[in-house]
């Protein structure tokens, strides 16, 4: 394991410590380091949290800031965040116009956003995102896994909560956007999960996972490395028989990086998958490429497609800033 870590047992706490120092005109570390927040929370708007295990920056903390996220609950690697991190986080948040929990579909996570949800003391309410299509049930969800549409579905609701939609309006608004968003992952190396040592699976030099989660679950077959147009083929398939989009659609494309992936071979994958959506007759209306709900270092990437109007377009047009994303600020 080659990695740049002082001590396993403190790579989070460190790690968390350079990225708030890095950015700390958005962000800060709350309380006891149980999560991380918006600097300057804005009164009376209802505040947004997520989280998850570590591993995957800059989803969730990277998300944090003007548009996006108001808080971000960080676990261990690929481990959920405790109910008592949530708790706080919400505690410290909430200005009055409750909360909004947006999840990504794995048991850990579920189990205890639910939990928190509980017991914390104002109106909230919870968006589950589950937008991989790749398995319907695999290691550590019941039903599809959340992953990149995770971003979609936080920026956009972000969107909605800094120009003041009510609770309701934004769980609503979080539950369409994940019903049209799709994901699906190819996975080319395996990644290292520090306290493990080793790769968390074992792959040929000539093969890779399709279907892949970001936590380096299995996806649907393990098969021989295949040209970029055919993997795009085959993730973009998988997503519009899902999605089912009529000709002239318009759709937001992100190609996601797991951590390992160059971004010119990224962009190669755009385009071969804009090429596919437009011989469907979809019409790309925004991209986005990069790593930014990544799986350590893991080699492959993902594809997300969400069905977009001009009211969702606006919503991703708006403004953001945050550690990871910024436009029209």
């Amino acid at each position: 394991m080659k990695k740049l870590i002082n001590d396993v047992d403190n790579i989070l706490t460190e790690s968390l410590d350079g990225f708030t120092a890095a950015h700390a005109d958005i962000v800060t570390l709350g309380e006891g380091g149980l999560f991380v927040r918006r600097k300057t929370p804005k009164p009376g708007k209802v505040a947004l949290i997520s989280g998850g295990g570590s591993g995957h920056e800059p989803l969730h903390a990277g998300f944090i800031g003007h548009g996006m996220l108001d808080a971000a609950c960080p676990g261990q690697v690929f481990t959920s965040p405790t109910p008592d991190q949530m708790l706080a986080a919400a505690q410290a948040v909430n200005t009055g116009a409750g909360v909004l929990f947006i999840v990504k579909n794995y048991s850990g996570d579920m189990m205890n956003f639910q939990m928190a949800a509980e017991m914390v003391d104002c109106d909230n309410e919870t968006v589950i995102v589950n937008d991989d299509v790749a398995v319907e049930n695999s290691t550590y969800t019941t039903g599809r896994r959340g992953v990149a549409g995770t971003l979609i579905v936080e920026k956009i609701v972000g969107a909605a909560a800094e120009r003041g939609d009510s609770l309701e309006q934004l769980k609503a608004l979080g539950d369409a956007v994940n019903k049209a968003t799709a994901s699906m992952g190819v996975a080319l190396t395996s990644c290292t999960v520090p306290a493990a040592g080793k790769p968390t699976f074992q792959i040929g030099p000539d093969e890779m996972e399709m279907g892949v989660g970001i936590h380096g679950e299995p996806g649907r077959r393990r098969v021989k490395l295949a040209s970029a147009d055919d993997i795009a083929a085959e993730l973009t398939g998988a997503i519009l028989k899902d999605l089912s989009l009529k000709a002239g659609q318009e759709v937001i494309l992100l190609v996601n990086g797991f951590g390992g992936t160059p971004l010119m071979e990224l962009y190669l994958m755009v385009n071969s998958v804009r090429k596919i959506l437009g011989d469907h007759g979809l019409k790309v209306a925004r991209f986005l490429t990069g790593p930014y709900v990544t799986s350590l270092e893991m080699a492959g990437c993902s594809v997300t497609v969400t069905a977009a109007d001009a009211a969702t377009l606006a919503l991703w047009d708006a403004p953001v800033h945050t550690p990871a994303l910024r436009w029209g600020v």
